[in-house]
């Protein structure tokens, strides 16, 4: 009988990514689909997407009976995850765990310390290869340590086995989109819509300072065919009516001749499915010529990661970009009529009232659609955080999360600062609801959805709430296309 292997989210929100819609783990899919290649039984279960508390993880782990219980956490979702394991060990301490994800592969032997009577092991990196190899292991009673990408607890210390290089080869790949419950997944802003994730590239080759992405793929960038990438869309579209993708690779536009290849197919092919992807500034600059080519083919909304609107401080972060280049990017997405977005970063130890009023004024200037000012979260493997620590007000790893500040800057405390960032996301939401007349009628109705989700859906509720002209307020409550949140 096939061993069966159950793959869980951690119940994990913050508010932020709910708002807009609701978002599958790829990497699962992925996972899935590489251990049913090897023989096992793998079922998908997105306990957060579902909104599920802890009394229904443990309804669903007991009715399914699972040999193997999986999850996998960001530093703010650890004690999510970690609770998903502990209850699995409750209901059969014969079930086997294990964590992986971008928090463990780096903080592994803290976690393996303080949680090894529930974590049986950790996969670090990649999980496509190693988990098959794992559990084939395990079940075959071998030797884990010959087993690449892997760490444990043995005898009284944790210990790693040797590195897992990366996949060379993305495109042999077989994710198990069957596996899906398509129903979930939506993107808020559009009604009727079905909503995937759709990779078509891994890792990152920059060195920002404060970010986990380029050390957990080690400054190194693979993609997927154009073929292979554009075929998947087509059948997700086909097969599971998908009209909304999200491409949630750091630079899917890194490689130039690529990606416009890619543009290209998605043109002659039409597939009416509405692209959301981040890129990196200095791609858009350089895409001048063929922005129009995104618009042609399907993006309706890019990313680019401002982060600062301060020179010294872009330079702290490892930003290789100019301010003003920021500014001519977002001014290159808008004239093309693509939603714009971008966030700032911002409590640095430096961080004044005076400096955050100035990013606002600023971030209006840049003029993006939608803007978002973010506390720096020091994650404890990142390049920045020896220079951050000092001012580290907390290590609850829950509050890690971009919203809840846990870095002190020295001439606020942390409610001031807190406040300080609620108020800069008002300012500027305020600043765009007054402009709504100059943006076009795509980008209106847009942003008038955009301001429903902030109010009704997310930590920014209250602060938009309140600050709602009673014209825009009645545009509001008119706007019926929006799906509900669970």
């Amino acid at each position: 009988m096939k061993k069966k292997i159950l793959l869980i989210t951690p119940p994990y929100h913050s508010g932020v990514v709910e708002s807009a819609g609701t978002w599958l783990n790829l990497g699962y899919v992925y996972i899935a689909g590489s251990l049913r290649k090897a023989g096992y039984e793998p079922d998908i279960y997105d306990a957060m997407s579902y909104f599920h508390d802890y009394n229904e993880i443990k309804k669903r782990i007991n009715d399914s009976k699972p040999d193997v219980v999986a999850t996998t956490a960001i530093t703010a979702s650890i004690y999510d995850a970690l609770k998903i394991l502990e209850i699995s060990k409750e209901i059969n301490v014969d079930i086997v765990t294990v964590l992986g994800g971008i928090h463990p592969s780096f903080c592994w032997d803290e976690v393996l310390k303080d949680n090894h009577s529930i974590v049986d092991y950790i996969v670090r990196g990649e999980g496509e290869i190693t988990l098959p190899e794992l559990l084939n292991c395990h079940y075959a009673k071998g030797d884990i340590s010959k087993v690449k990408g892997v760490s444990l607890w043995s005898g009284e210390r944790p210990i790693a086995t040797a590195r897992r290089d990366f996949i060379k080869n993305i495109d042999e790949l077989l994710p198990a989109w069957d596996l899906v419950d398509w129903s979930i997944y939506s993107y808020r802003p559009k009604a009727e819509s079905v909503l995937a994730i759709v990779s078509s590239s891994r890792g990152c080759d920059q060195q920002c300072s404060f970010c986990s992405q380029q050390l957990f793929w080690e400054r190194t960038w693979r993609a997927r065919s154009p073929e292979n990438f554009v075929n998947e869309l087509e059948h997700l579209r086909n097969r599971y009516g998908v009209n909304v993708a999200m491409i949630p690779d750091e630079n899917p536009t890194l490689d130039r001749t690529r990606w416009d290849k890619i543009l290209d197919m998605l043109i002659e092919k039409d597939l009416g499915i509405d692209l959301l992807m981040e890129t990196r500034v200095e791609d858009v600059l350089r895409d001048e010529d063929i922005l129009w080519k995104y618009k042609k083919a399907g993006v309706v909304h890019i990313y680019v990661g401002v982060e600062s609107v301060d020179q010294s401080t872009l330079e702290m972060f490892n930003k290789n970009v100019k301010v003003e280049e920021s500014k001519r990017a977002i001014s290159l997405i808008n004239q093309h009529d693509i939603v714009s977005e971008t966030s700032f970063v911002l409590g640095i130890p430096e961080e004044t009232k005076e400096s955050i009023a100035n990013t606002v004024e600023l971030a209006k200037h840049y003029n993006p659609d939608m803007a978002f000012f973010l506390a720096i979260a020091p994650w404890p493997y990142a390049d920045i955080y020896n220079q951050l620590e000092p001012y580290i007000s907390t290590k609850d790893y829950s509050k890690y999360n971009l919203i809840e500040p846990v870095v002190k800057p020295i001439s606020m405390d942390i409610e001031e600062f807190a406040q300080e960032l609620l108020n800069a996301t008002r300012f500027f939401y305020m600043n765009k609801l007054e402009r709504l007349e100059l943006m076009s009628p795509y980008k209106k109705e847009f942003m008038l959805s955009v301001m429903k989700l902030l109010m009704d859906h997310s930590y920014l509720a209250k602060e938009i709430k309140g600050a709602i002209p009673p014209e825009v307020k009645k545009c509001l409550d008119n706007l019926k296309s929006l799906s509900p949140i669970p």
